[in-house]
């Protein structure tokens, strides 16, 4: 099969980014694959996307290049087909609308793969007839704005498969968005095997990743591990990432006086080595469409204490059997948990070692192996798609605008 993901910036660092690598990798080990980036802003992408992975850009950022466009007309105009309710909208324009646009209608493939909403719309709009359409859901639904969820409702009917990272989603999915013929699948993020030994459980190190942001709740580990290192001062917390809540985390850890047990590393890239180092690995989200960071420290051999938040903790942690999983926004809890695995060395091996053989489930062989099972159903049940499939997703569309239309009509007469 040819298999062709569109991404919005395969050149820069991120999770979309990073599993989109990962999968096109192990496919292109038997098929033929690319990845065509909206913009490149950079001369070399931080990942590599290995043999046989062809890799190339619609619009041209980087100032120095000759091939820049960032001075064309129609980049500062604004975007029609890019949906105004995406979160991206103000990147997008009119020059990106065409260039989108061109690739998708001129594109020989089996199968397209959109990676974020607002390309899986170019995608439902824009595709020619014949490559399988398929969306994929790299955050969750429930995130989605209502004018989001409104925009999406009307184009996705015309996709042939959307996947989301977790089964919960999944089941959102089917539940609201009223996708009669379209396929909803869940498949989670796949991570590599590490290329060096797992973590031993012998470093009195608590490791914690991902950007500085106000839904990874780092405010909660650093209080929580204030409390731990009461009891064991003997333990430290490294915490790896930037974001615009560093000097607000700067700020707790002097008023905490935490400052000899806990550090803001900034980020580090790659990241094995320094799960490596560790003996637990922290993760206190509020919110997680998947959790790839909890995976990554699984490989690498640590158990991982997260919060039970909506949507990937769940699905990923067993337990008491490789990790543990306690109340969202629960400081205690927290503290509890970390110190039940500091203090019992054997316990916290024995989840070590079943975190790594748990974890191997997401490895990337396993992970193309089921996106290569659901483009193979897609591809063979081509003569379902077409004129009819483009029928179908239009009807339902123009039915879902008209109720939409009739009541905000009625709440206008209800006002009045």
């Amino acid at each position: 099969m040819h298999i062709s993901f569109l991404i919005h910036n395969a050149y820069g660092i991120g999770g979309t980014i990073r599993t989109t690598y990962n999968l096109a990798r192990t496919l292109a080990e038997q098929h033929d694959v690319e990845i065509v980036s909206v913009f490149r802003h950079r001369d070399e992408p931080v990942f590599d996307p290995g043999r046989g992975v062809t890799l190339r850009h619609l619009v041209d950022i980087r100032k120095n290049s000759s091939g820049y466009q960032g001075d064309h007309p129609d980049y500062t105009r604004p975007a029609q087909v890019f949906p105004a309710t995406e979160g991206r909208y103000k990147q997008y324009s009119a020059l990106t609308d065409r260039a989108i646009g061109a690739h998708l209608r001129s594109l020989e493939a089996d199968v397209v793969v959109g990676t974020r909403p607002g390309l899986n719309v170019h995608i439902a709009k824009e595709a020619r007839r014949g490559p399988a359409r398929v969306g994929q859901e790299h955050l969750t639904l429930s995130t989605h704005s209502d004018a989001l969820k409104r925009t999406l409702r009307t184009a996705y009917p015309r996709l042939d498969a959307v996947t989301t990272v977790t089964e919960a989603d999944a089941r959102t999915y089917r539940k609201l968005m009223r996708l009669p013929g379209v396929r909803v699948e869940a498949v989670p993020n796949s991570i590599p095997e590490p290329g060096l030994p797992p973590a031993d459980g012998s470093g009195k190190w608590v490791i914690a990743a991902g950007r500085l942001a106000p839904v990874k709740r780092y405010d909660l580990l650093i209080k929580a591990f204030a409390k731990v290192i009461k009891e064991r001062p003997d333990w430290r917390l490294r915490i790896y990432g930037g974001g615009a809540q560093q000097p607000k985390l700067r700020a707790l850890i002097d008023k905490l006086g935490v400052y000899n047990h806990v550090f803001l590393m900034g980020p580090a890239n790659p990241l094995d080595p320094e799960w490596a180092k560790g003996s637990i690995a922290a993760v206190t989200s509020s919110l997680e469409s998947f959790g790839m960071t909890i995976v990554e420290a699984m490989r690498c051999g640590l158990p991982v204490v997260a919060t039970d938040c909506p949507h990937g903790p769940a699905e990923i942690i067993d337990d008491g059997v490789d990790g543990r999983l306690v109340k969202s926004g629960d400081v205690g809890a927290i503290a509890g948990a970390l110190l039940d695995l500091i203090n019992d060395d054997e316990l916290r091996r024995r989840m070590g070692a079943n975190a790594l053989e748990r974890s191997a489930r997401f490895d990337p062989a396993r992970i193309a192996g089921r996106y290569e099972s659901l483009f193979g159903d897609l591809v063979a049940r081509g003569g379902l798609r077409g004129t009819l499939h483009r029928t179908r997703g239009t009807l339902l569309s123009n039915a879902f605008a008209t109720k939409d239309a009739g009541r905000s009509a009625l709440r206008k007469v209800r006002a009045a």
